[in-house]
């Protein structure tokens, strides 16, 4: 009896002690810590995402390019609906019944597939304007299960650089997959600095907790605020380029396709890039965006296509520059090599022709004259040298030098869609000719014809090359980052191989190209107190008028400017892009034209090559 009198009371014990275990937890939890109050009435608390400014975009002068503007998502959370006033909701977002029906439609749509969640919210309306956010803030009341959200547009400070800065658009499946960082509904970069900068430019999302009524009304933020998340801001960029050297070669480029591209040899930097037809960044942006992006992409002449970066071409003629460097580096010629031209080059029943010019040649002369048969002997000397053994072998070692001056392969710039051009190798004539070919098959690569294609960048990367005496920096757009390092590739310096003595009668012949007397072939290219040094180009087209190339840089003597123009259908190198280059040229260096040279200035800016008035 004692024993269970015993038993009972430790039992009691332990219920009494659970009990009062119970009542403080109880106690605890209502009184101290009211979060499974707040739990209880979570279809109260709503998340909102903040989301952060994007950085801004600056020039190489600190001339502001990008900013941001305020822009409104109608949200809505499906679970909160309930009937509303149709005809004020269509009047707030000036829209009609069907619209509405077919956004109601586009959101069920989406719930029966799972694409978005009935308690949590989602773009109902996007990009909202300054006047429908307005009236509908005030009216929002009314709605349930609707709400506004804020975010940013970009806002283009000039009506310029369109496929420098790229265009913002709205993430996709694959997207998300990729970086969890997006949700349905999120903006990035697509394309350009936009694109390639993205996890800079986009910043870090903020999150913000606030009670609402069941009008879905504000009515205070949750818990003082102490579980919201504050956005942190994109980081600003600064690059590379002059916006108004941006702007002026834009305009010379008018109603001509074609582009420029100019670069600072001693850093890699791209001061310009032009790509023509271009068209207004503003127009990719807003609700219109879509309408004007179809224009865009099914325009005949493609303003949206990037020639600077993904258009190849011959180089035609201003590649003899690098076939005379490696004629010169594997000894066979010198500066004083001659050879006659007969209106071309000739061998048995084989002809390619030349214009007229005197003969014999050497070295700087066939540049300055752009000698065709110049380049035919040098060519075959280097593919034919003995020490190689076979064609093939010299083949390949003309190839690699090619390739060390940044051809047929991408060059690397920060641009996603960047291609390689096309430099052929031995391989690629032994399954043509069978195995039977010999360097007079090829003899057109003499002259920067044939099977071999380069970009635009690629061609002001050798004006660079050239003006570096033998190395280049990577071309680039990025020049400072906020708070951050640009890439170190763009600081590497890469060697061509060709010993800097052997420039000196290049550069010469390419000085003579402009100031040397009879027979230069750029003279329409002189600006008074610059000492440029170019190469004309025509880059032979079998679609029609052949291409108009020029690459130069300036002054000869600590180079400050690079350059390489494309104009198609241009002709000879000199009725276009030459004095296009040169005017370039002179804006960067000088600030303004010369008077003796607007009249120059004025047939660049009104010429039509587009519509036929040349």
């Amino acid at each position: 009896m004692e024993n269970m009198s015993r038993r009972t009371l430790v039992i009691g014990l332990i219920i009494l002690f659970i009990g009062i275990s119970f009542i403080i937890k109880l106690f605890i939890l209502q009184v101290y810590d009211p979060s499974y109050k707040y739990s209880a009435v979570s279809n109260t608390r709503r998340e909102i995402i903040s989301f952060p400014s994007r950085g801004l975009i600056y020039d190489r002068n600190g001339k502001l390019i990008v900013s941001n503007q305020a822009d409104y998502d109608l949200m809505v959370v499906p679970r909160e609906l309930k009937p509303m006033d149709s005809l004020t909701f269509c009047n707030a977002l000036e829209i009609s019944i069907q619209e509405l029906r077919q956004l109601f439609d586009d959101m069920n749509g989406r719930l029966r597939n799972k694409k978005i969640s009935r308690i949590k919210p989602s773009i109902f309306y996007k990009q909202l304007s300054a006047r429908q956010y307005g009236f509908l803030q005030e009216k929002l009341y009314k709605f349930d299960g609707f709400f506004v959200q804020r975010r940013t547009l970009r806002k283009y400070e000039y009506p310029h650089a369109a496929h420098i800065l790229g265009y913002i658009g709205e993430v996709g499946p694959q997207d998300i997959e990729r970086d969890n960082y997006y949700t349905r509904g999120d903006y990035h970069g697509i394309n350009g600095v936009e694109s390639t900068y993205e996890k800079f430019l986009r910043g870090k999302k903020g999150y913000k907790y606030v009670l609402v009524d069941v009008h879905g009304r504000q009515k205070g933020t949750f818990r003082d605020g102490q579980f919201d998340i504050p956005a942190v801001a994109g980081k600003d960029i600064k690059l590379t380029i002059d916006i108004g050297l941006q702007k002026y070669g834009e305009e010379l480029m008018k109603n001509k396709i074609g582009s420029i591209v100019a670069i600072e040899p001693k850093t890699g930097e791209l001061l310009s890039m032009v790509s023509s037809p271009g068209y207004n960044p503003s127009l990719l942006v807003g609700k219109k965006r879509a309408g004007n992006f179809s224009v865009l992409s099914t325009d005949s002449l493609k303003p949206l296509f990037n020639r600077p970066i993904m258009a190849w071409y011959p180089p035609g003629s201003t590649f003899k520059t690098v076939n005379a460097l490696i004629g010169l580096q594997e000894g066979v010629i010198t500066p004083n090599t001659k050879y006659e031209c007969y209106m071309g080059y000739s061998v048995g029943r084989f002809h390619l022709g030349c214009h007229p010019h005197a003969s014999p040649l050497d070295l700087r002369h066939s540049i300055s004259n752009s000698c065709n048969a110049y380049y035919c002997h040098i060519f075959r000397n280097i593919i034919d040298n003995p020490k190689n053994g076979t064609v093939q072998n010299g083949f390949e070692l003309w190839k690699n030098y090619l390739v060390k001056f940044g051809f047929g392969h991408k060059l690397g710039i920060d641009f996603a869609n960047e291609i390689r051009g096309f430099v052929p190798n031995s391989q690629t004539y032994d399954k043509i000719y069978n195995k039977s070919w010999s360097s007079l098959t090829v003899v057109s690569l003499a002259i920067g014809q044939g099977e071999l294609l380069t970009t635009p960048v690629q061609m002001a990367n050798m004006a660079a090359t050239l003006a570096n005496k033998g190395y280049f920096y990577t071309p680039h757009i990025i020049k400072e980052i906020e708070n951050d390092t640009i890439p170190t590739r763009f600081k590497e310096i890469r060697e061509t191989g060709i010993d800097t003595t052997h420039f000196a009668p290049v550069l010469d012949g390419m000085e003579m190209a402009i100031w040397g007397g009879a027979g230069s072939t750029a003279t329409i290219a002189r600006v008074p107190g610059i000492s440029i040094c170019g190469k004309t180009g025509t880059a032979e087209n079998p679609h029609g008028e052949d291409h108009s190339v020029f690459i130069a840089f300036a002054p000869k003597e600590d180079p400050k400017i690079a350059i390489a123009v494309y104009v198609e259908n241009g002709g000879f190198g000199s009725r276009w892009a030459a004095p296009i280059s040169s005017l370039v040229v002179e804006k960067y260096l000088k600030g303004e034209i010369d008077p003796s040279r607007t009249w120059l200035e004025k047939r660049m800016l009104e010429g039509d090559l587009i519509h036929g008035t040349k």
